[in-house]
């Protein structure tokens, strides 16, 4: 994986406390250290979404977390579920200790941040040893090919606990082959998979985040169509004979996997 240097990496305060992480001139996480609950991003409010309606808080939580940037979702579980024992992969120490020194975690956390890559650091780990693994890294402004391929996949199942989550964020064009055979890799493991994501992106409006949520268990498909009407983005779910149709054709990758599409260019993000 490619490891961002640390001079292409800034933070950027807003008028209301809250600082986002930019990498290349990119966004890639926001921090509001006054109150971690408040998500910002799309994709980070569908991860939080897709974690509350399987494991409803206060309950602590064994989370992995492949990615780091800005700590955002650490810090909301720390917030949600305090105590909760979580591991961040995250291979730029440069960039965790710019983050910790200028937005500090709060006092008493139980996050740990190991600098190794995500398919290096999930192999080091113990089976069933995570309640969520969430997959959360981008170099270039893509998924990593690693990421998605069958061998990294397989280690996400294996520490994964039973009744588990694993969860992706995922990118990719109008009409989502990629993330289509995401899908179909990640459930020849994990059999019970959804999608959620906003609705511009599901009906193929645009380039955008998609967030996979895969377990060995049935999903709570109910608890989860709630969860997103009440969302506040428009965000729908892809389940059942709606995914079976998205996933039509689409083949698994192998064990090296494929990045994701490159992100357009800005002012561009709109499908033509």
């Amino acid at each position: 994986m490619t490891t961002p240097s640390a001079e292409r990496v800034s933070l950027e305060w807003d008028v209301r406390g809250g600082v986002t992480v930019h990498m290349d001139g990119s966004p890639q996480s926001h921090v509001q250290p006054d109150d971690p609950t408040l998500l910002v991003f799309e994709y980070v409010q569908h991860l939080a979404l897709a974690v509350e309606a399987v494991a409803p808080a206060p309950d602590p939580l064994g989370v992995t977390h492949v990615g780091g940037a800005g700590l955002t979702l650490p810090r909301w579980v720390e917030a949600t579920r305090p105590g909760s024992p979580q591991i961040v992969l995250e291979p730029d120490a440069a960039l965790t200790e710019l983050v910790r020194r200028e937005v500090p975690l709060p006092r008493r956390h139980r996050i740990r941040v190991r600098p190794v890559d995500g398919l290096t650091g999930v192999r080091a780990l113990r089976e069933d040893s995570a309640d969520v693994v969430v997959t959360d890294a981008y170099a270039g402004g893509r998924v990593p090919p690693e990421l998605v391929g069958t061998a990294y996949v397989e280690e996400v199942s294996r520490v994964v606990r039973s009744g588990g989550l694993a969860l992706w964020n995922l990118a990719d064009e109008p009409g989502l082959r990629w993330v289509a055979r995401v899908v179909a890799t990640v459930e020849g493991c994990l059999p019970h998979v959804a999608l959620v994501a906003t609705h511009e992106v599901l009906k193929g409006r645009r380039f955008g985040n998609v967030v996979l949520l895969a377990s060995a268990s049935p999903l709570p498909g109910e608890t989860l169509r709630r969860a997103v009407a009440r969302a506040n983005l428009p965000t729908g779910l892809r389940e059942g004979a709606a995914l079976t149709r998205l996933l039509a054709g689409a083949k698994p990758f192998d064990e090296k996997g494929m990045q994701s599409p490159p992100p357009p260019e800005a002012g561009k993000w709109r499908a033509r």
